[in-house]
């Protein structure tokens, strides 16, 4: 049957410092594997030597998460004689290749374990890595292997003929052979079979030492099949199944303890390996219960090595010996006895059957003798170094409620407390003292519900005191159970710490102010219990720290406690590097809390104290401190604006990089009412994006008006034609020619002409006439409301019939002119303007406000003419002027006299070239 071939590492082309290919002959939850050199050469490759000549079967790779070899290729080789000589590839026999994912479906938090099924013999297996898949985590290209497996045969009895003579003979008076159907499905009757003991994933989460235990039970698992043992073959069946579930437990505990020693915080480190300790010892408690495995092999030194798959001297397989260590490096702390995996449903486990065999342990006694094993005591009289050493240490919540059941289920046997060591009673003298042994002895008790009675009588006692009790017999029974407090707060088990939450809160709201014992005795109870419950808030156990903090808060609101000032002082002091993450969360919480609650005029709490405190925890390590940082300044803005920016650096782009400050600015924007940095750049497009659509439809507008300009000034050439043909008929017909008649203007006489100005230009292009009009003509204007461009001459009716802004106009009835309707009252009141003539008698003008002779003719004169209006802005241009028409002939002359100043008086704004100019001028509007 094909298992597990230990190997040894031959030579490798390189690694990391830290990182050496040997890593790879241990198979361990916290084992790191083998790394290629930074910024390496590819292909990098490895070379193993198996312990014997097998045939392979399969082989298995656990990759990295991040630095992971894009090809693996493997080869394999009988022997490997002068290893380090040229062409050693030529040795090995290719025997193909797997390809490993890029892992980014997963973000890199996974590792891919790879299994390949081959069938090759050999002694050497080489393996060699390709390019490595790039990602944002791999930032020196490298490629890493976390674990190899081979499982195979030994060569020498893969074959049908090395079947022993006997095993044929028995197998021929049973009847069948190793092709029997009847043996079909069954571990026997598979020659491929391969244990899931020997997978990799196997050894990859399980802790080393259980592991060999479970190979060990597994192997007389199969003994017990073999003799037939059904019963103790399902009982041992059950065990392996539950001893998985431990070992990977075991195996996270480990994995959790690596990672606190790399953060150097050792406290989280201890109490991982305590805890460790603990459900280690009572598995193994369980194990010899049920005689299941021998005591030897629970008998384990303090620190056992991880060995190697196999010892790099010896190439032939031997089997995993384990050495036991000397009787003084065993052990020595004596663990709990709880059943492990108490929520297993089945009848089977190692807990099976609530009544236990005589012999599992003796009787409690209350007394001892001082020889006596600690195996052989009760329950609650086994020394707890753990306890003993560290009474603050944390454990899980699962194990607290093992503790508890079995406590319970063992509470009747306790007996009475257990009295007093001579250190307990030094330490507790005074409260003894005070209170008498037996009530002091129950608080110290290793039994839970003791300490709980002794607390609740206390409770009692204290409620009952009559008044008119002397103050000093008050004072000193106080401080006796502020003591007895102190400690019970500590206690992990939870009905002792909330037994010791309800004697607190009794001393302070009733004890206290029943007898009138002041500020003092308050401030001393508040002092001695405060920074241990403050603690307890870090406490591993969601259930504890949740009582704690709201306990704290609830006190500190008492008006008792509120005038001391005293805990706010303890909240805002600053917060240790190597503090738990759920002390560091549980005092930001509740330091926001009480700060809602109490503010920060009177209460203990002030901007400075809690600035400095938030300041400070903006470079905590754990982001969930900082981000709590960040909402408690902002909140502190709110009230003190002024006080706040004080403790924080100027606002300007170098403090924006970091982003803890960015977003506390920009929550300060928020607060203000200011727009902050995305908002700005929003309302900066949305601009630009509104000025772009106004830009465009006016240049709409202006399309349009260009066209009906190029309309209208089609109908005047066509008039003008039509003008021409009907002389030249009467001049034939009366064939009268006169002496100085002028030449007769052919159909393109209007080329290159202003129908308005009558000045002519060869730029006067279909484009050029647009910006002439837009710009430069002397008889036109744009309209300051509208931007139409109209002629001079209709701008009084333009603004009062036609203008988008035609209801804000009104007629003077004495200058005749278009006013503003909000100026018109004091305008007619005044009476400063020029009184305008009637139409026949002069021509009125709207820039300069003077009459002036009538007359189409005497509109150039007024605008073109060198003392014409001064109001015209268009004169101070240079232009280019073209002779002139006779006075009533031309273009210009049949222009006046069909249009005037009404029908065309409007002219539309041009397109094309004058575009650049257009926008140009509505930019500066």
């Amino acid at each position: 049957m094909p298992h597990k071939i230990g190997f040894v590492v031959v030579s490798s082309s390189g690694h990391e410092d830290g990182f050496s290919a040997r890593e790879l002959m241990i198979h361990a939850p916290t084992v790191s594997g083998w790394r290629s050199p930074r910024f390496c050469q590819f292909p990098q490759e490895i070379v193993l030597q198996m312990v014997e000549r097998c045939r392979i079967r399969k082989l298995q790779l656990l990759a990295h998460q991040y630095m992971i070899p894009s090809k693996v290729e493997f080869y394999i080789s009988e022997s490997l004689p002068e290893y380090f000589t040229p062409y050693q590839a030529e040795r090995f026999r290719r025997l193909g290749y797997v390809s490993l994912c890029d892992n980014e479906k997963t973000g890199c938090k996974a590792r891919e374990l790879k299994s390949v099924y081959v069938d090759a013999v050999g002694q050497f297996l080489k393996l060699i890595f390709h390019q490595n898949h790039v990602n944002k985590y791999n930032v020196y290209n490298q490629v890493a292997l976390v674990a190899v497996n081979i499982i195979g045969d030994p060569a020498d009895f893969g074959d049908e003929s090395n079947i022993t003579a006997r095993e044929k003979l028995i197998d021929h008076y049973l009847g069948h052979n190793a092709e029997d159907p009847a043996l079909e499905g069954t571990c026997s009757g598979k020659s491929d079979y391969i244990s899931p003991l020997d997978d990799l994933a196997f050894d990859m989460y399980q802790d080393p030492e259980v592991a060999q235990i479970i190979r060990r039970l597994d192997e007389r698992k199969r003994e017990a099949v073999q003799k037939e043992r059904y019963d103790y073959a399902k009982k041992l069946k059950q065990a392996i199944a539950d001893l998985q579930k431990v070992g990977e437990r075991l195996g996270r505990y480990e994995v959790e303890k690596r990672c606190a020693v790399e953060k150097e915080d050792y406290d989280l480190a201890k109490e991982k390996k305590q805890q460790m300790e603990r459900f280690r010892s009572r598995v193994y408690e369980q194990l010899q219960l049920h005689e299941l495995v021998d005591a030897e092999l629970m008998r384990r030194p303090l620190d056992l090595p991880l060995q190697p798959l196999a010892c790099p001297s010896s190439p032939h397989h031997q089997p995993p010996m384990r050495c036991l260590p000397q009787p003084e490096e065993r052990i020595t702390e004596n663990r709990l006895a709880d059943p492990f995996l108490q929520e297993k449903p089945s009848s089977h486990c190692l807990d099976m059957s609530p009544q236990r065999p005589t012999v599992d342990r003796p009787p409690p006694t209350t007394d001892p003798p001082p020889k006596t094993h600690p195996e052989s005591l009760p329950y609650d009289e086994r020394p707890l170094p753990v306890t003993r050493k560290q009474l603050g240490a944390a454990v899980s919540e699962a194990e607290r409620k093992d503790a508890l059941s079995d406590e319970a289920r063992r509470a009747d046997t306790a007996g009475e407390p257990e009295p007093l060591t001579e250190k307990a009673l030094r330490e507790a003298s005074s409260a003894v003292d005070v209170l008498g042994e037996a009530l002091v002895a129950g608080a110290y008790s290793k039994t839970w519900s003791h300490r709980e009675d002794a607390l609740l009588t206390l409770h009692k006692q204290l409620t009952d005191t009559p008044m008119g009790t002397p103050k000093e017999d008050l004072k000193s029974t106080l401080r006796a159970a502020v003591f007895l407090v102190r400690r019970a707060i500590r206690d992990i088990v939870t009905p002792v710490f909330q037994a010791s939450l309800k004697l607190l809160k009794m001393i302070i709201t009733q004890y206290i102010p029943k007898h009138k014992l002041g500020r003092l005795e308050t401030a001393h109870c508040v002092e001695r219990t405060i920074p241990v419950l403050l603690t307890r808030t870090g406490d591993s156990s969601a259930r504890l720290r949740v009582m704690a903090s709201n306990f704290i808060q609830e006190i500190a609101l008492f008006k008792e406690v509120k005038s001391l000032q005293v805990i706010p002082s303890y909240l805002v002091q600053p917060l240790k590097a190597n503090s738990s993450t759920h002390l560091a969360m549980s005092q930001m919480a509740l330091l926001a809390r009480l700060l809602r609650d109490l503010g920060t005029e009177g209460a203990g709490f002030t901007v400075d104290s809690v600035m400095r405190f938030s300041v400070q925890a903006l470079e905590h390590r754990v982001r969930e401190v900082r981000e709590a940082a960040v909402g408690m300044i902002l909140g502190l803005y709110a009230q003190h604006r002024a006080l706040v920016l004080e403790y924080l650096p100027p606002d300007d782009s170098a403090t924006r990089r970091n982003v803890l400050y960015k977003t506390i600015f920009e929550g300060f924007a928020r607060i203000d009412g200011r727009p902050t940095d995305a908002e700005k750049r929003a309302q900066k497009r949305a601009a630009a994006e509104e000025a772009e659509k106004r830009k465009k439809e006016e240049i709409k507008a202006l399309q349009g008006q260009l066209a009906a300009l190029k309309e209208m000034q089609a109908e005047v050439q066509e008039k003008e034609s039509e003008a021409t043909k009907a002389k030249n008929q009467d001049t034939q017909e009366r064939k009268v020619a006169p002496p100085n008649a002028p030449e007769i203007p052919d159909n393109h006489y209007l080329d290159n002409l202003c129908i308005f100005c009558g000045e002519r230009s060869e730029s006067f292009t279909e484009e050029g006439l647009d910006l002439h009009y837009w710009k430069h003509c002397l008889m036109l204007t744009r309209c300051e409301h509208c931007r139409q461009v109209v002629e001079i001459s209709s701008l009084t009716e333009h603004l009062l019939t036609e203008c988008d802004q035609k209801d804000g106009f009104g007629r003077c009835y004495r200058c005749s002119e278009a006013i503003s309707k909000e100026e018109l009252p004091r305008h007619v009141k005044t009476r400063d303007c020029n009184p305008a003539k009637s139409e026949k008698l002069a021509n009125r003008c709207p820039l300069c406000h003077e009459n002036f002779s009538p007359g189409e003719e005497a509109w150039k004169a007024h605008l073109m003419g060198p003392a014409g209006c001064t109001m015209n802005l268009r004169r101070t241009h240079v232009l280019r002027k073209t002779p002139m028409l006779p006075l009533g002939k031309g273009p210009a002359a049949t222009r006046a006299g069909s249009s005037g100043s009404k029908v065309g008086s409007k002219i539309p704004t041009p397109k094309g070239g004058l575009s650049k100019s257009s926008s140009r001028t509505y930019t500066k509007r």
